[in-house]
């Protein structure tokens, strides 16, 4: 059985001490760093940008799961590359063009995402699925961490999941926002790939701890 991976937030780190937090990751059982770039347009927040990326990528062992939750993303997919992302994902709901930006980006040598409001249907996917490396499920409005996981995100992900194996793509399955302890099996059995963990780390007493923990989550998918 394929292994599921963990992707901690960088949005719920301390950033008075983002060298240590950043380090904390390396040295854990997590997959993949997930960053989230907020313009305050798309999402009604601002996050960080190039600058930070590059910091983060000196430092990172491991990949740069980049999510721009921004509006024209097409302007800054190449630069985004070049600060140090491994995976880039861009919002359905931004891209009037979705199969253009996914070739863009794939054209840079990274990874393509779609990501997913928690209001839009997964059947909006069903033209480019086989184009798209991850899709980005929004278990939260995006903008802000430390929000309610919204259960809708379950059949959406079974739905979607049903998809992938009827058509037989590569294509990756994240769960972004709310995801913990307390859902993170659910999640796992409706089909989920990849757990965006936010708060549930970085806000734990022992974030190593709370990150191995989801790692070793035991979870058949399910598919009803």
């Amino acid at each position: 059985m394929k292994k599921h991976l963990i992707a901690p937030s960088v949005l719920a780190a301390d950033f008075t001490k983002l060298g240590q937090q950043i380090e904390l990751v390396n040295n854990s059982e997590a997959d993949w760093f997930h960053i989230d770039v907020m313009d305050g347009s798309f999402v009604p927040n601002i996050s960080f940008g190039m600058f930070i990326i590059k910091a983060i990528k000196k430092i990172a062992t491991k990949p740069l799961d980049v999510h721009l939750m921004i509006v024209n993303p097409e302007k800054y997919i190449e630069e985004v590359r070049e600060a140090g992302a491994d995976i880039i994902s861009v919002h359905y709901e931004a891209c009037p063009h979705i199969h253009r930006t996914l070739q863009q980006i794939k054209a840079t040598g990274a990874k393509a995402g779609v990501a997913l409001n928690p209001g839009t249907p997964v059947s909006v996917l069903d033209d480019i699925l086989e184009d798209i490396d991850l899709v980005v499920l929004m278990s939260v409005n995006p903008g802000f961490g430390g929000q309610k996981f919204i259960y809708r995100t379950i059949e959406k992900t079974r739905a979607l999941k049903e998809q992938i194996t009827i058509r037989n793509t590569n294509t990756m399955i994240e769960i972004d926002g709310g995801v913990g302890l307390q859902n993170a099996e659910v999640i796992l059995k409706a089909g989920a790939d990849v757990l965006v963990a936010g708060s549930s780390v970085y806000k734990s007493e022992d974030p190593v701890d709370s990150i191995s923990r989801l790692k070793n989550i035991i979870a058949d998918t399910i598919i009803t």
